[in-house]
């Protein structure tokens, strides 16, 4: 079996990072695409407001499941902390750790989610005239998270191993089945934001089970079997430990994400389209960013198992430079673009002027700025990989997220207008970003030292 993993602790550092970098961002332009396709689908296809629909309950699914993506990050770290030490079994135990934890996280979200949908769609202020189309969306889609989780689990694992290129096959298999099963279902069948979101349990199931069979019949460090099928009590707290600061982080950035949609939908459902066909735009930008940031993680949690600081330092350098250029230059050409490029989501020859002004307005301020988010994340995964999850986690949720907070219950309800709403995006990347620099600094000069100090009297007990 050929070996796609890369050891990040040895060789050229800038090349071994565009290797990493390169399949997770097409991964995730894809799983982008294919979203994007169930937006233009359904925006086109389906009755008038099921753009919106849909678009409303993504920050809601994202407050639900944020908890247990950022248990497969804290898998992602450990496995590559083992993998940079060379500890294969440690690798082993994680990986098998990690799958377990995947099926049950799934089960608790189905339930979560399916009997939660419609009170919590009400409580956000979902409008009359759409909400029933959410809930249903909402309720089908959770019935297929369970697959969402072990495929998830299963590439974190893989990555943390510089696996990024089976991830990125099995992504692409599933997310043809996803648009056939769209054109199919929407168009043919008439089945609406129900045959969106039947395409994409389908197709998350197809991943879940292509990822599984890879872990089975592998034999790298990171098989799954029967016989080591067991959750491994050390590797759950490391997990636990590194992923659960991110999942919380995760899920209140969303719940400062839920409050702002609840902002947008009350400028009715053609706002609401706007900002969905501007949001889902914007996720080709982060992806490819954030992309870059979940290279950074890795690097960081291999070399800082092999305690090579040296390239600790030189990842986090390069890597930021790297995701605001991408951010930069995706960022600009959003914006140049946003006409032809929204146009593509609505439903009309002739797209209605506050839909594409609403989408426009969004692009103008946040995808123009989205290199600063670019910057935060990479810090912000830099500083969770060499073992400071936690800080990671209170800085983000004070200088984003309270803050946006904040921002809305006193700037934005003076000023009622979409401008003031998304001008809260880029001031929150700044803040956070300058805390996320400090924090690195100062932990990774704590890290060094301690490293060099333990170097040294293990040195001496040698010589004695």
């Amino acid at each position: 079996m050929k070996d796609f993993n890369i050891n990040m602790t040895e060789g050229a550092l800038f090349p071994k990072i565009v290797k990493f970098t390169v399949p997770v961002v097409l991964a995730g332009v894809l799983q982008l695409l294919y979203n994007a396709s169930d937006m233009i689908i359904v925006g086109k296809f389906a009755e008038p407001g099921s753009l919106g629909a849909v678009g409303a309950t993504s920050a809601l699914i994202n407050l639900i499941i944020n908890v247990f993506i950022g248990l497969s990050v804290g898998g992602c770290v450990v496995a590559a902390r083992y993998y940079g030490q060379g500890d294969s079994e440690g690798v082993g135990r994680t990986s098998n750790t990690a799958f377990l934890v995947s099926l049950i996280s799934g089960v608790i979200l189905a339930a979560v989610g399916f009997f939660l949908a419609r009170p919590l769609l009400s409580l956000m202020g979902t409008p009359d005239d759409v909400i029933d189309r959410s809930v249903l969306y909402m309720k089908i889609y959770f019935i297929g998270i369970p697959g969402s989780m072990v495929y998830n689990f299963g590439s974190a694992i893989m990555r943390g191993c510089g696996d990024t290129r089976r991830p990125l096959i099995y992504l692409a298999a599933s997310g043809l089945v996803n648009v056939g099963l769209n054109l199919v279902l929407v168009i043919f069948f008439d089945l609406g934001v129900a045959g969106v979101a039947i395409a994409t349990i389908v197709s998350q199931a197809l991943s879940a089970v292509m990822v599984l069979i890879h872990l089975i019949r592998t034999d790298t460090s990171c098989k799954i079997s029967k016989k080591t099928l067991k959750i491994s009590k050390k590797e759950l707290i490391m997990i636990l430990k590194i992923g659960l600061p991110s999942g919380i982080q995760g899920s209140v950035f969303s719940i400062s994400n839920v409050l702002i949609q609840s902002s947008v939908n009350s400028f009715g459902s053609m706002v609401m389209d706007g900002n969905t066909a501007a949001g889902n735009v914007e996720g080709f930008i982060y992806t490819a960013m954030n992309s870059v940031a979940q290279a950074a993680m890795s690097f960081v949690s291999q070399n800082y198992g092999a305690a090579k600081f040296d390239r600790i330092r030189k990842t986090v350098i390069q890597c930021s430079a790297l995701a605001a250029g991408v951010g930069a230059t995706l960022g600009t050409l959003a914006v140049i673009f946003s006409e032809p490029i929204l146009s593509l989501y609505i439903n009309a020859e002739v797209p209605d002027p506050v839909v594409l002004s609403t989408g426009q307005l969004r692009l103008s301020i946040i995808a123009a700025t989205y290199l600063i988010c670019g910057i935060m994340d990479t810090l912000s995964c830099s500083v969770r990989g060499i073992g400071h999850s936690t800080v990671s986690m209170i800085v983000a949720l004070i200088g984003a997220c309270a803050f946006r907070v904040f921002w809305i219950f006193t700037f934005f309800a003076t000023d009622r207008s979409l401008y003031t709403l998304y001008l809260s995006y880029p001031i929150s990347w700044v803040l956070t970003s300058m805390a996320h620099l400090v924090c690195f600094i100062l932990f990774f000069r704590h890290e060094k030292k301690k490293t060099e100090q333990y170097g040294k009297a293990l040195e001496q007990n040698v010589k004695g």
